[in-house]
Order: structure tokens, then sequence, then C-alpha cells
């Protein structure tokens, strides 16, 4: 199976698992964690250009596990771990990580963070390295192993 389908049908699974789960997760520690994951997956590169900003928004308004939120406050979270990524990135990706690790006291929110990294990181087709590295590196920040996830 070429690459591509792969990581089409890995995203399209993770949302399935997500959906599935959607009842249980609807804590604040996973309302926060995933608005850090998204934010630290759109920097994983270093940048955050107008075109991952807008897949978040995108996320955000049609993922059906995240409309257990507002989404404006979603996008308020978001844009706040933005700006401190933005602002000095080594400095801020500690900080978005230890909001991230704040969901490992519930494996089924920790789960859904990594998965909702994984879509969003494959949401245009390419979950590059970068984007992978980030997503195992908050694996380690909930004790989740990477090799789950295909990490």
């Amino acid at each position: 199976m070429a690459l591509w389908d792969r990581l089409k049908e890995t995203a399209s699974s993770m949302q399935t698992q997500l959906e599935s789960k959607k009842n249980e997760l609807k804590s604040g520690a996973f309302r926060d964690a995933s608005m850090a994951m998204c934010a630290l997956v759109a920097a994983a590169d270093g940048t955050i250009d107008a075109a991952e900003r807008q897949r978040v928004a995108a996320l955000i308004g049609t993922n059906d596990v995240l409309q257990n939120f507002p989404a404006d406050d979603l996008q308020r979270r978001f844009n706040a771990y933005v700006g401190k990524l933005e602002a000095d990135f080594a400095f801020g990706k500690v900080s978005v990580l230890q909001e991230i690790a704040k969901a490992k006291k519930k494996p089924a929110e920790a789960r859904a963070v990594i998965q909702i990294g994984i879509v969003i990181g494959g949401a245009d087709g390419d979950f590059d390295a970068s984007e992978q590295a980030v997503v195992r590196e908050a694996c380690f920040a909930l004790e989740l192993p990477p090799h789950e996830f295909d990490l």
C-alpha cells in the first residue's frame, strides 16, 4: 500500500476511534490538551502558516468529538497556545507539552489527544517528520508508547 493511502487510512481509523469515545471526552483537561496538541502539530516545523490555522479551524468546526465544546472557546485556546509557540518555540513547546500531559490521568483521553494530533497532522495529506516527532514527544508526555500509534 502506498504511503499516501496508508496515511489516509490511519487518519480515518483514528477519527472513527475518536467518534466512538465521544461521550467519554468531555473534560477540561481533554479540551485543553487537544487544542495544545493542535497548536503543537501546526507549529511543528517552527512556523504556523494560514493554511495550518485554517485546517485547525476546520477540525474545530467539523470534528464530532470537539463538538462537546463551544467552537469559539476552542479557537481561543488554540490561538493562546500558538501565541506561546510563536513567542519562543522552545519555551512554548515545554509549556504546551505540560498542558498535553494533564490528560494522562484518563487513558481514553490521552489516546484521543494523540489521535487528534495524527488527524490534524495528516489533514494536508503529508504527516511529515517534524509533525510525527512532536506527536511522539506528546506520547512520552502522556506516558503512551509511540509504537501504539505507528510513530
